[in-house]
């Protein structure tokens, strides 16, 4: 009987499509019902009826439309409002979050003596979360001591004015970087997944390629752009993409969803603002990545 031989490529998408089929029959069996109805629910109004049961009636687009012109969250804030608000939030902070990821996967990568120790406190407050920590440190120490040593802002005023009198930052420049400063903590808590990506990243490059350079007399800063950024391409665009989707599902537009559906009883609001929510991570996905396609090539284009 002949063997059945397959190229090297062929299987290459035949062990993408085994790695890829438990997430596909999961999406499948638990997830194409659910999405369905949701979308069915959104050009509805969902009642309960006298007999008992689920009530339907048609009402088209009138969800959506109530949703930014009638609505509002329970924080008494416009939908167009939010939507604009967390859009812009979240574009600025995933480039900030993964530079910072990638900042703290190079220093934990270096060789010194204590490393495994030093990576141990490093990510230990990231895997259990930043809160459970703080819950930790609460019940052994006191919750004043605790929340003056982690709630403890930066004052805002001090900051902006020490970067408009000793830099040449613009005022909006300098107020971004203060409020940065005053998130650092919320950022170091997103940031743990990432790193350890990049440090898996980091530890596949073959040392050779350093040894290389080393030897062909270059310094640091090329090796970096040269070597290390380039073989990190790909792991770069992973990190943006989980930590852009990562920061829609920690959104404040998660909760209002169950606010509208369960606590005000208003399902085809709250499937109504599930579905936009959908379509607005889709778009903005596709944008990033059009945006991290359009950086690559011209990336490629100046080499």
């Amino acid at each position: 009987m002949a063997k059945i031989r397959v190229s090297y490529k062929n299987m290459r998408k035949i062990h993408g499509i085994v790695f890829v089929l438990p997430w596909l029959i999961g999406f499948i069996l638990f997830f194409i019902t659910p999405l369905a109805n949701t979308i069915k629910y959104s050009f509805h109004n969902v009642g309960v009826a006298d007999t008992g049961g689920m009530v339907q009636k048609y009402v088209g687009l009138q969800n959506y439309i109530d949703l930014f012109k009638v609505e509002v969250s329970s924080q008494s804030k416009q939908f167009l409002r939010i939507f604009s608000d967390e859009n812009l939030n979240i574009f600025v902070n995933t480039p900030v979050i993964v530079v910072f990821s990638l900042f703290c996967a190079i220093l934990i990568n270096v060789k010194f003596k204590g490393q495994g120790l030093a990576r141990v406190i490093f990510f230990l407050p990231i895997v259990l979360g930043l809160k459970v920590v703080v819950d930790l440190i609460m019940v052994t120490t006191g919750g004043d001591v605790a929340d003056a040593a982690v709630s403890e802002r930066f004052d805002n005023g001090m900051i902006i004015d020490f970067l408009l009198t000793y830099t040449f930052l613009p005022l909006k420049v300098s107020i971004f970087i203060s409020d940065l400063a005053n998130n650092v903590f919320l950022l170091l808590s997103q940031t743990g997944v990432q790193t350890l990506i990049f440090l898996a990243g980091l530890q596949s490059i073959n040392k050779s390629l350093y040894e290389v350079a080393k030897i062909e007399g270059a310094s640091s800063y090329e090796v970096f752009w040269k070597i290390t950024l380039p073989l990190m391409s790909n792991i770069s665009l992973f990190a943006f993409i989980y930590t852009f989707v990562d920061m829609f599902l920690k959104s404040s537009i998660s909760t209002e969803v169950y606010y509208f559906a369960f606590n005000k009883n208003n399902i085809g609001v709250g499937s109504a603002l599930s579905v936009v929510y959908l379509f607005n991570v889709l778009l903005d996905l596709l944008l990033l990545l059009l945006i991290l396609s359009r950086v690559v090539k011209l990336n490629h284009a100046a080499k």
